[in-house]
């Protein structure tokens, strides 16, 4: 028998679109609202939520990976009309992403304050406690977190986004006011902050997995497959999550050489990149907001058998990632100078901090829907190879290696390293764009 064409409407784009935007836009507000808070907390409060944040960030780059592995392959099941299939895998990724949470939170809370010396040994004593607190109250939210994502997985690969967002807002708002009262009712310092971070995080995995469970999904967890190992589909899983986890790790080690370049150039350009790099995670949005709407489509359409429908969507959503990058970046750029009005910063450093939001915000816009979203839409057709060797070769030999060349060498600075991260995106957008033109990723089967 025919298996029906997958097609997605306007309206069914724009009910995944939207609300991924939103929820990223909401995630970033909430952090920029913890950081002010944390601030009044005191400075060895701020700085050592900072470092490890910079740590945890690994971690959850990891459970980002997995579930977007089990994503990949319960899009793919949906597409293939076998609900019962999807439901299973997304039974066992809750499985394995809660074990491995756990193992993960287990080994951090063992070797905290080791690990924390290691990496951070030269901090001032109160900052080191500040590290070694927050670190093993983040640590207890770990598997919280993994189950989150797991759930979340589900809910993006139905095209539900609408559910992630409005729990994101429910969570956010959980975790401002537990700040606030933490940090100037019950002037609990770094564990003011740490604490009402945990409490969203479990409500987030309770309300998800509660959610997850109701039958009018359509794809629902069941008990029996998540107290049952199914090597086959965890085999599917690990085979998207794995090179994608690899690819993750790499690039944050390589963010933090690239820290270490920065801090050799002086106050003023340290100072203009990190409120770069701020303005830039906003600018980035619409870009990452597009990802997990490609893993959904281009795996559904995968999984049915439909190239040709996959084809289309690559071209229609591509085009809308275009659109949608060019207009918020445009804006983003237009804002910047009120942004700045925030900062007390020299005239200099602010015409600094334009000229990286400027280069950034030029090729986000053009260079980032090709090296980014597009990746996702290779990735979600189980081309994971492919994507994990140009994105690991091209974090290394163009961003790290045009890094030292371009700041060090011929003494660019920050512009340098703005310039090497340009550089990168226009590699892999090449690259990605040529290997989904070629049609190569046709071939490859998840399930």
């Amino acid at each position: 028998m025919e298996r029906q064409r997958v097609l997605f409407s306007g309206k069914d784009l724009g009910n995944m679109i939207v609300p991924m935007f939103l929820e990223q836009l909401l995630i970033m507000l909430v952090g920029l609202a913890d950081t002010l808070i944390v601030s009044h907390a005191g400075e060895a409060a701020v700085s050592g939520v900072s470092l490890v944040n910079q740590f945890n960030t690994i971690f959850i780059y990891l459970f980002t990976a997995l579930s977007s592995g089990g994503a990949v392959v319960v899009s793919q099941y949906i597409g293939k009309q076998a609900k019962e299939e999807a439901g299973e895998a997304a039974s066992q990724l809750l499985s394995f992403s809660t074990g491995f949470s756990i193992l993960t939170a287990l080994l951090v809370l063992a070797g905290n304050e080791k690990m924390l010396r290691l990496m951070f040994g030269r901090v001032e004593p109160d900052v080191m406690q500040a590290c070694i607190t927050y670190l093993r109250i983040s640590a207890y939210s770990y598997p919280a977190l993994a189950i989150y994502n797991s759930g979340a997985a589900l809910f993006r690969s139905i095209g539900r986004t609408s559910v992630t967002m409005y729990l994101s807002v429910a969570s956010n708002v959980i975790n401002v006011i537990g700040n606030i009262i933490g940090v100037f009712v019950l002037k609990a310092g770094v564990a003011g902050v740490a604490y009402p971070s945990l409490i969203a995080r479990i409500f987030s995995a309770a309300v998800i997995t509660w959610l997850c469970f109701q039958t009018k999904n359509g794809v629902v967890y069941q008990s029996r497959w998540i107290f049952e190992w199914n090597s086959r589909l965890m085999k599917h899983i690990l085979h998207i999550a794995i090179p994608n986890g690899l690819e993750n790790g790499v690039f944050q080690l390589v963010k933090v050489a690239l820290s270490s370049i920065v801090a050799l150039f002086g106050t003023y350009q340290i100072a203009a990149n990190g409120v770069a790099q701020s303005i830039w995670s906003l600018a980035a949005l619409a870009g990452v907001s597009m990802g997990p709407v490609f893993i959904t489509v281009i795996g559904q359409c995968m999984g049915n058998g439909d190239t040709k429908a996959a084809e289309e969507y690559f071209r229609k959503l591509t085009k809308i990632t275009l659109l949608l990058s060019s207009a918020w970046n445009l804006l983003v750029f237009l804002l910047t100078p009120l942004f700045l009005r925030f900062y007390a910063l020299e005239d200099g450093t602010k015409r600094l901090v334009i000229g990286l939001v400027l280069i950034h915000n030029l090729f986000n816009a053009a260079a980032f829907p090709f090296s980014g979203a597009l990746s996702n839409g290779l990735r979600a057709a189980g081309d994971v190879k492919f994507t994990m060797y140009v994105s690991i070769l091209s974090t290394v030999a163009v961003r790290l290696f045009l890094s030292y060349l371009l700041g060090i060498v011929f003494q660019m600075g920050v512009v340098g390293i703005a310039v090497a991260m340009v550089f990168d995106w226009i590699v892999r957008a090449v690259l990605f764009l040529w290997r989904q033109r070629s049609g190569m990723w046709k071939s490859f089967q998840v399930i």
